[in-house]
């Protein structure tokens, strides 16, 4: 039994390296070679915020200074704001709507996000960028995201920004939360018109307007809690062409004090991951058990060849880490603690099982999310 887990961890993890679409070797894409015709596509910007006045004057600044030759435009949707959020990005320069009541179906996001595209229509863009109130994006961003999407001919085009990565939560948490979510999502796979995966982030997402037309627009995905999947899972089933990669210097400046924090922000979509199936929750527990637990469990307690097997897959588990510790500017010694972070991500995932199941699921700025 004891070696039937070790040969299982292993051959996980050979898999892992070689054969799951080199995601864990995804570099900073940002640079993109090409330029416009004689006159550069329309962009309007929508951006959902909800009590963001501690980062919104760095966002809005950031899409205010963008090096664009075309005509671009930045709509803020106020979602029933508490504090000084609209006041302030009124002040920057952009146009400021305030969100109705949200209407059942819904949730918050992307009913903010419905509103600030209805507004835009009057801009009559080419694309939509959609980002959050807490991403700050370098001066070339639009142009870039442009740039790629008119070059390559992609419909939707999608940055992971760099997440905060400072105290000893973030440390040790964020390069893991990016790590699995490139795991789940291989780029070079979500890019590949051939296969069906299909994925984004959300603080950065450059979508064409006749698809988000074409798809029903965010109607489409309205009960989504992770609206950045659906919608680019959307786009391919309708036949576009998705690019998901790394900028490194598109921020998110959205600070996370503790491991509660951190824990909160990965339970509120977890069981949603799973479409809320007890089942699929115990199938994903013992799997991660059995890639990232079992590994230095063998290699410290075990003997002979278990013990060996357990070194080998805590090995490879380090190694298709590191990459991503480099990213972050975090010593490759922080590699072997994987498998005490993948715990933590599985309790976190408990944890939103047990929310969802007590009525709590998908909480986010004073909401519940109901499935």
């Amino acid at each position: 039994m004891v070696i039937a887990l070790g040969i299982a961890s292993a051959a996980i993890w050979v898999y892992l390296l070689c054969a799951r679409g080199g995601f864990w070797l995804e570099r900073d894409s940002r640079a993109v070679k090409g330029r416009f015709g004689r006159v550069a596509p329309r962009v309007c910007a929508v951006v959902p915020a909800r009590n963001e006045a501690g980062v919104v004057r760095r966002s809005m600044a950031s899409l205010g200074a963008q090096l664009y030759n075309g005509e671009f435009q930045v709509v803020l949707v106020d979602d029933h704001s508490t504090d000084e959020t609209a006041q302030i990005a009124r002040e920057m320069g952009c146009h400021v709507i305030s969100s109705a009541s949200l209407p059942a179906g819904w949730t918050g996001k992307l009913w903010a996000v419905s509103q600030g595209i209805d507004y835009a229509a009057r801009f009559m863009p080419d694309y939509f960028l959609l980002t959050d109130a807490d991403i700050v994006h370098p001066r070339e961003n639009v142009a870039a995201l442009t740039l790629r999407a008119e070059t390559d001919g992609y419909e939707l085009v999608s940055y992971m920004a760099t997440l905060e990565c400072r105290t000893l939560a973030e440390r040790a948490l964020i390069p893991a939360f990016v790590f699995f979510f490139f795991l789940l999502y291989p780029p070079a796979w979500v890019r590949d018109s051939r296969r069906s995966t299909a994925g984004a982030a959300g603080g950065c997402i450059l979508i064409r307007r006749q698809m988000l037309e074409k798809i029903g627009g965010i109607a489409a995905i309205r009960g989504e809690l992770i609206d950045d999947c659906a919608l680019a899972s959307a786009v391919k089933r309708h036949g576009g062409r998705v690019w998901l990669g790394l900028n490194r210097d598109s921020v998110s400046i959205r600070d996370y004090a503790g491991f509660g924090e951190i824990g909160r922000m990965i339970s509120r979509t977890a069981f949603t991951q799973l479409r809320y199936s007890a089942l699929l929750l115990a199938g994903t527990v013992a799997g991660l058990i059995l890639t990232y637990a079992v590994p230095p469990v063998l290699a410290l307690a075990a003997v002979g060849w278990p013990r060996g097997l357990g070194v080998l897959s805590w090995t490879l588990m380090s190694i298709a880490y590191v990459p991503m510790l480099r990213y972050y500017r975090r010593s490759p010694l922080w590699a072997p603690v994987l498998p005490a972070v993948a715990v933590f991500y599985a309790g976190a995932t408990i944890h939103s099982a047990i929310c969802y199941w007590r009525g709590k699921g998908g909480m986010w700025k004073g909401r519940t999310h109901r499935a």
